[in-house]
């Protein structure tokens, strides 16, 4: 796995799990910030209000990927940890799982809450489909019309499309390159005369 690549799941998907007449219901849900996590876990203790818990697991990033398991009140590393393990074992980031549960009235024990979080989590996973990413970065290069030929030439040699363009008394090309190629593209532009490379987060 190279640095700027990253397993995760390519949309919202839903398990369910059954014991002793608890039901625990699992999101595994797509995300890219912790802002987006926030609001992904309130849309969901606002749709299963009802429920007793409403535990979870995530991570996003990827060299230092950030992470947190959460309980809800269920006894300490039952239901958040092992839904992590699941995070975990589908090598997978920028992901989050909610775990809903219906207490049944039965207690399950530690080992059945772990198998019960682990395998709802799971569940939602089996029915989402992994997707690897690529991290890109914006580059913005700015040329005079007289460039425009070795532009485009280099823009085909190198397989980018522009995602936008600005002709004023000069020609502006915005586009995304893979993380690990932005020094190497704008070296290579920059050998273009009066072109000017730089990367830009507009």
């Amino acid at each position: 796995m190279k640095e700027d690549e990253y397993f995760t799941i390519n949309k919202s998907s839903k398990g369910v799990y059954k014991e002793k007449g608890s039901k625990f219901i699992a999101h595994a849900i797509p995300v890219e910030n912790e802002e987006e996590i926030k609001e992904k876990i309130e849309e969901i203790k606002n749709q299963y209000h009802d429920a007793r818990h409403h535990c979870y697991a995530y991570q996003t990033g990827i060299q230092q990927p950030n992470f947190r398991m959460n309980d809800d009140g269920e006894p300490s590393s039952t239901a958040g940890k092992p839904i992590y393990g699941q995070i975990q074992s589908y090598n997978i980031t920028n992901v989050l799982i909610v775990v809903v549960r219906y207490f049944g009235g039965i207690k399950l024990g530690t080992s059945g809450l772990i198998r019960a979080y682990k395998t709802a989590a799971e569940e939602a996973l089996k029915k989402n489909r992994i997707i690897k990413k690529t991290i890109t970065r914006k580059l913005r290069i700015e040329f005079e019309y007289g460039a425009m030929n070795e532009v485009m030439k280099l823009l085909h040699e190198l397989n980018i499309e522009p995602k936008d363009k600005e002709f004023t008394d000069k020609c502006v090309f915005i586009f995304d390159v893979r993380k690990s190629l932005t020094d190497n593209t704008i070296s290579r532009f920059k050998l273009i005369k009066n072109l000017k490379a730089e990367e830009t987060g507009n």
